[in-house]
């Protein structure tokens, strides 16, 4: 008689993904409506965006590009579709996520890579580094 034995368990933590995806939903409905709210309080008040435009490194902190935000036009408003979806989430702990996005502001079409951190008051993105494409 052959006695089965226990499925072995992992050794890696199951991590809720909800609350990261909640975050980058948050940060999707702010970029497509231009919601300078929505992106607050998805956005660490300290995070910065990085890109290289023209082969030359760019670098903004999070306010002043709230500010362009606030002032151009959103995707909503010109009627555009929405091209946003989570590609990859990858958490290493209970409190560090590194996500691979797209989206798009028509007609830029952008691959976000964005550094999630839980803070005291939840999950916050506190870097975002991009590239886009134009079409």
């Amino acid at each position: 008689m052959t006695v089965a034995s226990p499925i072995p368990t992992s050794t890696t933590p199951a991590y809720d993904r909800s609350s990261v995806e909640a975050v980058v939903q948050l940060y999707f409905d702010g970029l497509h409506e231009g919601d300078v709210a929505k992106l607050g309080a998805a956005f660490h008040p300290t995070a910065d965006l990085r890109w290289q435009e023209n082969g030359e490194f760019q670098m903004i902190g999070y306010r002043d590009w709230l500010d362009r935000v606030a002032k151009r036009p959103s995707a909503k408003s010109q009627g555009h579709a929405r091209h946003d979806f989570i590609v990859t989430v990858d958490r290493s702990d209970e409190s560090t996520a590194f996500v691979k996005v797209h989206c798009a502001l028509p007609p830029r079409f952008f691959t976000d890579y964005l550094v999630l951190l839980k803070l005291t008051d939840g999950w916050r993105i506190v870097s975002k580094a991009y590239r886009y494409e134009t079409r």
